[in-house]
């Protein structure tokens, strides 16, 4: 979410706002607040490899960049004349090794990929809402917070901070510093690699009292994301696709009905929002 460039990153981290339920689960035993283990980690580390050397692949190819050219004719049709009529097309994906589904114990990866088309628009207007961080707080509104670029080397490479905050049964407010890279690959194609180096829950968020959890050390409702984009220009506009894998905690026993909501549903709830402002966004700036 967050998807994701970055805010383009698709994001959220926790708070748990004081709800006597909670209170009453984490009394009766249930693990209210699972800390990062080393083996989940390494199997997203193992999964975002697998999918780095696939996204290597396809780009070195560079036909057929769009997840929708791999659907059959009839349905890739229909994928682009929906695009063209201001659909976002989505898609979950998963990471197969060795011809099984990698297991990630104590944690949920959650891996999606959508796609908007942006009539009329260049490529560099696309990159200039994306690259524009100090103002992604506008853009990505209500979901981005606080936005501002920290560091920036050359014209490509950014170091930026989002503040995320999603509402789903809870609320979840998240600090987020995120790495980013971007490839111009050729006329009317360019690309984009972004990692979420520093994840922390805000307990408290807006009050005297604010404070952020040791990241890994909390509610576990985003622990890792990283988000590929791509951009390419043709047909008299541009195909923007972003793609997310994140990781979160498993759905604990007991607090199922209010974790699983946010969990399962934020991730694509929250790239699709991130498309459709990036294409508000390009359409305004460019009046």
């Amino acid at each position: 979410m967050i998807n994701i460039a970055a805010r383009p990153f698709l994001f959220l981290g926790v708070v748990l706002l004081a709800n006597p339920i909670c209170v009453q689960f984490a009394r009766a035993g249930e693990p209210a607040l699972p800390r990062l283990k080393s083996e989940t980690q390494a199997a997203f580390d193992r999964y975002v490899k697998l999918v780095e050397s696939r996204n290597e692949a396809e780009l070195k190819r560079n036909t057929g960049l769009l997840w929708i050219d791999e659907l059959p004719e009839t349905q890739r049709a229909d994928a682009y004349a929906g695009l063209k009529r201001g659909e976002v097309k989505m898609r979950k994906l998963e990471i197969i090794d060795n011809q099984k589904p990698i297991e990630c114990p104590g944690g949920m990866i959650h891996h999606w990929v959508g796609l908007v088309f942006i009539p009329e628009a260049k490529v560099e207007d696309v990159l200039g809402v994306l690259e524009d961080y100090d103002k992604h707080s506008v853009y990505y509104a209500p979901d981005v917070e606080r936005s501002k670029i920290e560091s920036r080397s050359g014209a490509d490479r950014f170091r930026v901070f989002l503040r995320f905050r999603r509402h789903k049964v809870i609320t979840v407010v998240l600090n987020t510093e995120h790495e980013v890279q971007y490839f111009h690959d050729a006329p009317g194609k360019a690309h984009s690699r972004s990692s979420a180096v520093r994840i922390a829950e805000v307990e408290n968020p807006g009050k005297s009292d604010e404070r952020e959890k040791a990241p890994g050390d909390d509610g576990g409702f985003m622990w890792r994301m990283e988000t590929w984009w791509r951009m390419e220009e043709r047909d008299g506009g541009v195909y923007v696709q972003s793609e997310v894998a994140s990781l979160t905690r498993d759905i604990p026993t007991g607090l199922g009905w209010m974790i699983r909501p946010f969990v399962t549903g934020i991730p694509k709830e929250s790239l699709t929002f991130t498309l459709e402002a990036t294409r508000r966004a390009v359409e305004k700036r460019r009046g």
